[in-house]
């Protein structure tokens, strides 16, 4: 099978190449997949894009008339692609699910411990060798209240590690897990009686049409004035002039997120020479309460691996004819 992988990194080609083993064509290029770029598919049966690509209708009908039949995702979340529009036109598609559900537990939870115990600033100050601690207080987790919404692979994860580090945990799921209420004492809540109740919050659910900006003034006014948001799952999930907002007037304690609304044509590039346009993000940034990552929360050695065997598992499904347990319908995967 002929397969063009678009937005193509270096630091994944590597694995991909090994998984596949010269079973398929593959070419690498580093474009990112939409309407202009879609083209370059002409003589493919298939390609593999990532979590930035555009795979809108229009842009999957190019592909289609391109003569492509199939779409392997690099990433677990599909909210950028029109999955009822590939279906509708014959366009198969499969995800990556499961890649890496401890890696982006584990980076949400290093992104709250940075900007609670100040370790930036930390690191900032002693490079500066100044050793005052004025600044650098934070608080104990031990004994503080956790939300957790949306309890699937990555949110159970997060409910054992902050239930290890003596954290009671709440949640919010239209799926209750009765084995995390078992073992692990979990109560579920309606979303904004979590807010109330949580001093930390955490955002492990895919960007759909219902959670699309469902992060908003409302529900950063019913949160304490010290709570600190995690946001490893989506930026759309969080309507970002609302959080600005609140983190300013603070009316919420702090904002660490790996992710941004509009990160499309901002991340995975290098933007130091030529800096950026968006305002909306540099006064983000700017915050001193706000910890921004650049979308790396699944980047460890062992995620990528799995992203690059599932990829490749994907194509084989397709070539050969089997049925690809990781195909994508109508339903709704949680990340």
């Amino acid at each position: 099978m002929k397969v063009l992988v678009y937005s193509a990194k270096d630091f994944e080609i590597k694995n991909l190449e090994k998984s596949n083993g010269n079973k398929h064509k593959i070419k690498f290029v580093p474009d990112a997949l939409n309407s202009t770029t879609a083209v370059m598919a002409a003589g493919y049966d298939a390609i593999s894009i990532f979590s930035n690509d555009d795979a809108s209708l229009v842009v999957l009908e190019i592909l289609k008339e391109m003569g492509v039949k199939y779409i392997s995702l690099r990433s677990t979340g599909y909210n950028n692609v029109s999955v009822k529009s590939a279906k509708r036109i014959g366009l198969k598609v499969a995800n990556a699910p499961e890649y890496s559900p401890h890696a982006i537990a584990e980076h949400a939870v290093g992104l709250l411990l940075a900007l609670n115990r100040k370790l930036i600033l930390s690191n900032e100050q002693v490079h500066r060798y100044n050793f005052l601690l004025d600044d650098l207080i934070g608080f104990d987790l031990n004994g503080k209240t956790v939300g957790i919404f949306g309890t699937g692979r990555i949110g159970s994860n997060l409910v054992r590690i902050f239930h290890a580090f003596g954290c009671k945990v709440v949640a919010t799921d239209i799926h209750r897990s009765q084995y995390l209420i078992n073992h692990y004492d979990v109560e579920y809540l309606p979303l904004e009686e979590l807010c109330k109740r949580s001093d930390i919050i955490s955002i492990n659910t895919p960007l759909t049409y219902e959670t699309h900006h469902i992060f908003n003034e409302p529900l950063f006014k019913a949160m304490k004035s010290e709570a600190i948001l995690i946001n490893t799952a989506r930026g759309g999930i969080v309507k970002t002039d609302d959080i600005i907002l609140a983190l300013k007037q603070g009316d919420i304690g702090g904002y660490v997120t790996d992710v941004y609304e509009h990160e499309r044509d901002l991340f995975f590039k290098d933007n130091s020479k030529k800096g950026i346009q968006d305002e909306q993000l540099q006064e983000l940034i700017s915050l001193p309460n706000v910890l921004l990552t650049p979308h790396q929360a699944f980047a460890t050695k062992e995620a990528l691996v799995r992203i690059a065997e599932t990829t490749i598992y994907n194509l084989d499904c397709w070539e050969e004819g089997r049925t690809c347990k990781n195909e994508l319908g109508f339903e709704t995967i949680m990340l």
